[in-house]
């Protein structure tokens, strides 16, 4: 049996789907690499919305995919940059979702760190801004969560150099009651973070956050680098203080980031991992055996996914994710909150299928053809 996909210029092409999914089994947590899935949220297909309204979540849905990553041995990464926050959820909508998911990471056992930023105000004096991330860092303490300290975009709009970065995060990292992982989101993810700490210039923009980390390394516990430059994230990996921790969020390069070298390794707080989840626990339990070469045998093949749903404007890699996500039955719909389900074209989501299927992602791929069929017919594939 094949499937018609879309590809380039309008043209079809056969597909023949895989009939048995990759074995994979639940487990617990890893013991050589902390790993978090940076997770999406589930929105409520039935909900009269427009897509600039206060994002309507299916909380049951969304709790539940928080529950199969747990059971998978991964940390949740919550209300980060994969929940859309910024594209869809705000901060009222994220307050809810960090305290429904932190009360459900307790009762489950399972690890989470939650995002702190500032998208409750769009601009501000540096007083205005240090008081939202305040507001944010709070609520994420008093959740029992770890806190993730994310870029601002305000911070970027406002600040006129190095030294208002040095001023507000020395402020946060003074007053965090627990140590924070820092986030270092590149502008590819999100173009309004240009010129993040303070300057154009990646290397010094590097010594800026070093020198930020240096200043307070018992308040750092690790951080989290997604400018999708391998070389880059190893240098600054070399770098950190002793005791502080790199978590790659590079979705280019990530396997050999968390084998590393001779000198160190990443720990992965990713998005891609959202959808890997089980193939990529597997991995890192061949690597906590000390089977490196397993582990890249298991988690190479991925990276020509990954590196598909996270093609420019890779900030809209959130619709590949959760595309995959309805097609291996975790969710019953194809919606996403602010209507970015059409991010993504036909032939782009088709691939993603196409390169899922091939690894054996989906629980069910007798469900995700019969899926990806009435997808297709919506567009007007009907053969």
């Amino acid at each position: 049996m094949t499937i018609q996909l879309p590809g380039a210029g309008g043209t079809l092409r056969a597909y023949e789907p895989r009939t048995e999914p990759l074995a994979v089994a639940a487990g617990a947590s890893f013991t050589s690499r902390t790993v978090f899935a940076a997770a999406h949220v589930v929105a409520d297909p039935f909900a009269d919305v427009s897509p600039d309204a206060p994002a309507a979540v299916d909380w049951d849905a969304t709790l539940a995919f928080r529950r199969h990553l747990w059971a998978h041995g991964l940390g949740v990464a919550e209300a980060m940059d994969t929940a859309q926050r910024g594209m869809g959820l705000d901060w009222t909508g994220a307050a809810e979702l960090i305290r429904r998911s932190a009360a459900e990471a307790r009762a489950v056992g399972g690890r989470i760190a939650c995002g702190v930023g500032t998208d409750q105000i769009t601009g501000g004096t540096l007083a205005e801004i240090r008081a939202a991330y305040e507001e944010q860092l709070a609520l994420v303490e008093d959740s029992g969560a770890q806190a993730v300290l994310m870029a601002s975009r305000a911070l970027a709009a406002t600040a006129t150099g190095p030294e208002d970065y040095l001023e507000v995060y020395g402020h946060l990292l003074r007053q965090a009651t627990a140590p924070v992982v820092l986030h270092w989101l590149g502008p590819m993810f999100d173009p309004a973070l240009t010129g993040y700490w303070g300057t154009d210039d990646l290397d010094a923009a590097t010594d800026v956050f070093l020198e930020i980390i240096a200043a307070h390394p018992d308040k750092v516990d690790g951080v989290k680098v997604s400018l999708l430059e391998a070389g880059r994230e190893v240098d600054l990996r070399r770098r950190l203080p002793r005791g502080v921790r790199c978590y790659t969020g590079d979705d280019f390069h990530y396997p050999e980031l968390i084998a590393g070298d001779a000198q160190g390794f990443s720990h992965a707080l990713l998005g891609v991992f959202d959808p890997l989840g089980p193939l990529a626990a597997q991995a890192v339990r061949l690597l906590d055996t000390g089977d490196t070469a397993g582990f890249r045998a298991l988690l190479d093949p991925t990276v020509a996914l990954s590196r598909h749903l996270f093609q420019a404007p890779t900030r809209f890699y959130k619709t590949g994710v959760v595309f995959l996500a309805w097609l291996a039955g975790h969710q019953d719909h194809f919606a996403m909150v602010g209507g970015l389900q059409s991010a993504r074209s036909l032939p782009h989501l088709a691939r993603a299928y196409e390169l899922a299927d091939g690894l054996g992602l989906f629980p069910d791929p007798k469900l995700a053809e019969d899926r990806m069929k009435t997808f297709l017919a919506l567009y007007g594939v009907t053969r």
